[in-house]
């Protein structure tokens, strides 16, 4: 293999641009040329594809975002779209592709290698922890931690006030930055998709919970079956029915997408970019780049997409335990 090309796509994550630079600078160093790709599936279809240097991801590991870009792209769902984005690389002659993304952008990956034979090596870019075949995704550990610096400032002011605060975390699909928010933060609940919630355990607690202590922190994933914070705030608030108790709602929205990358992020990102260009050059393809029990994996596209990856049920008990 000569010639390799780096996208992301979907939403971003902090860590991507340590996971470019990985990507490059260990293509460089096997003396494979390496192109990066603007604007994801979109970039690959409108030839927005450039030669990259080893100096073209300097100082770029600590940044969150991704110089690259990401963009969700409508054409690459059609047959004519992937077809021109086939002749896009074989213009380049580029033969290998690495894909940084979730579950939308593997989907991609594994449905333009059976169409057109491109040997393609995916690592797993998303916040949400979601992805089957890798103990952790680049940019959870970030925004965990981002999440996590809120709700701790988020606690000091609902204390100063004996306030109940709804904290909406992100996680339309799966709990895990809830659950470790959760836990690091020291909340009284924790909702999440993976479990149904149960409102009336909710409201009998918190009213058991005002002998002990004044106010509470109850951390919301987006996607829980009850709704978001607010309708499930408004929810709470009518059952308990106390005047004299005040409810409040914040929403972290898209900080925890952004901000320098942790130490942990960083690290995972350059081993998944490492080892997806040694796949590639070693006959890997239409599979992932995961690390699991702390050494390289690679998952087949196809065992990726669309499986749960569950909770650990013992962090959900966790959670029940030191909320007493």
């Amino acid at each position: 293999m000569k010639k390799i090309a780096v996208f992301t796509s979907g939403g971003d994550a902090p860590g991507m641009n340590a996971c470019i630079r990985a990507v490059v600078r260990t293509a460089i160093y096997h003396g494979i040329e390496v192109y990066g790709v603007t604007y994801g599936y979109d970039g690959l279809i409108n030839g927005n594809i450039k030669r990259m240097q080893s100096s073209s991801v300097s100082n770029i590991v600590q940044r969150g975002g991704t110089i690259l870009k990401s963009a969700r792209s409508e054409d690459f769902r059609t047959k004519e779209g992937r077809q021109k984005a086939y002749e896009q690389l074989k213009s380049l002659g580029i033969e290998g592709l690495v894909a940084i993304g979730g579950d939308g952008t593997f989907t991609g990956a594994k449905l333009f290698f059976e169409e057109f034979g491109i040997p393609t090596i995916g690592c797993p870019g998303t916040i949400d922890n979601d992805i089957y075949g890798t103990d952790y995704t680049i940019g959870f550990d970030t925004a965990v931690n981002t999440a996590l610096e809120a709700i701790d400032k988020i606690r000091d002011t609902a204390a100063a006030h004996d306030r109940i605060f709804f904290i909406e975390v992100m996680g339309r699909d799966s709990g895990y930055i809830a659950v470790e928010c959760g836990i690091g933060g020291g909340a009284e609940f924790v909702m999440v998709p993976e479990t149904e919630t149960d409102l009336k355990k909710v409201v009998k607690s918190l009213k058991n919970l005002r002998k002990s202590r004044t106010s509470s922190i109850i951390v919301v994933a987006e996607g829980d079956e009850e709704g978001n914070a607010e309708l499930i705030m408004e929810k709470v608030k009518v059952k308990i029915n106390d005047e004299d108790k005040e409810f409040k709602v914040t929403t972290l929205g898209h900080i925890q997408r952004g901000g320098n990358p942790t130490a942990r992020d960083r690290v995972l990102a350059s081993r998944c970019g490492m080892a997806a260009v040694e796949g590639l050059m070693n006959g890997q393809s239409n599979c992932m780049a995961g690390v699991v029990n702390g050494d390289v994996a690679y998952t087949p596209f196809a065992d990726c997409i669309g499986k749960t990856k569950p909770l650990k049920g013992d962090h959900l008990r966790l959670i029940e335990i030191l909320s007493i």
